[in-house]
């Protein structure tokens, strides 16, 4: 009868221990996506979470780029809070243009000077489906055609180079050097480098360009006003540096690890558009154009 009643005794201490365990937060962190499988190009959404006891100190996670992956909006962080601690939460929109089978890191959080660690996520990025049922058209070899403009040719270089030689002598007429020559237009400029870039924008915001099909043009005209408030006010070679190099250089200024995220991801989205033919909807647009902005507003606070 005794060990009968020790025996009940030990479950419900073991129940009891069990149930304060489990009533205290524990620190913990968290990386999921909505689907392990996307075609080029296409988004997918990144979840990271974070448990945290009541008073800690937090360190959220932070990274500038995920290899393979391009970032192309980050959500603000969410708090929950009970009475065992804080529930953080963020969303994240990436997508890859690198075909195969791709790794997400492991993500670290710092909470009270101590890692946590996401596990790693495989993500299959493929090409879009095609049908096979359809029919197959084998190469043809190269069929040589008479081309009737030929006989032209030496007339359209004859009218090349008469063009050539007048367009130099109006140069030369003018004082004028033919190509790019930014530097030179913005030392003559009357404007400040704030309010020159404060006008451009406001011009570039009247013109609707992705409204008429022109978000390629939109997104350089952005990147443009950038690099040249960049030239003007920090004295930083922006117009000779690609958008990788200018965000090296960026990163050394003092702005807020927030504002330069923002400024990167701002820069990498108009490689996107040129280079990736990556069409962003309006909220990107108009999210785009805001985070240029502020940076100007930012930047032109900085002393150098």
């Amino acid at each position: 009868m005794i060990r009968k009643y020790l025996h009940i005794a030990w479950t419900i201490l073991f129940l009891v221990s069990a149930q304060l365990a489990f009533s205290q937060n524990i620190p913990n962190a968290k990386a999921s996506v909505d689907r392990n499988q996307i075609v080029i190009g296409e988004r997918i959404h990144l979840v990271l979470e974070g448990d945290a006891p009541p008073e800690s100190n937090v360190d959220w996670f932070f990274f500038d780029s995920i290899p393979h992956f391009q970032i192309v909006e980050r959500g603000k962080i969410d708090t929950v809070e009970n009475a065992n601690g804080k529930l953080y939460k963020q969303e994240l929109v990436i997508t890859s243009f690198d075909s195969g089978t791709q790794r997400l890191p492991a993500f670290t959080l710092n909470i009270d000077s101590k890692k946590y660690l996401t596990d790693s996520i495989l993500v299959e990025v493929v090409f879009s489906p095609f049908d096979p049922k359809q029919d197959y058209h084998d190469i043809k070899d190269i069929l040589d055609v008479e081309n009737p403009l030929t006989k032209y040719i030496i007339w359209v270089l004859v009218a090349v180079t008469l063009i050539s030689i007048a367009l130099f002598l109006y140069l030369h007429r003018n004082k004028e050097v033919p190509g790019p020559a930014k530097e030179e237009a913005i030392v003559l400029s009357r404007l400040s480098p704030f309010d020159d870039a404060m006008k451009s924008l406001s011009e570039l915001k009247k013109e609707k360009l992705p409204d008429s099909g022109q978000t390629k043009l939109f997104y350089t005209k952005l990147n443009d006003i950038l690099r040249l408030f960049v030239l003007r006010k920090l004295q930083i070679a922006s117009l000779e540096k690609t958008n990788e190099e200018l965000i090296l250089q960026l990163r050394q200024l003092n702005v807020s690890r927030e504002q330069f995220s923002q400024m990167a991801e701002s820069l990498r989205m108009s490689d996107f558009v040129k280079f990736a033919k990556y069409l962003p909807d309006k909220n990107d647009n108009d999210r785009n154009y805001d985070i240029i902005e502020s940076s100007i507003k930012l930047l032109n606070e900085i002393e150098r």
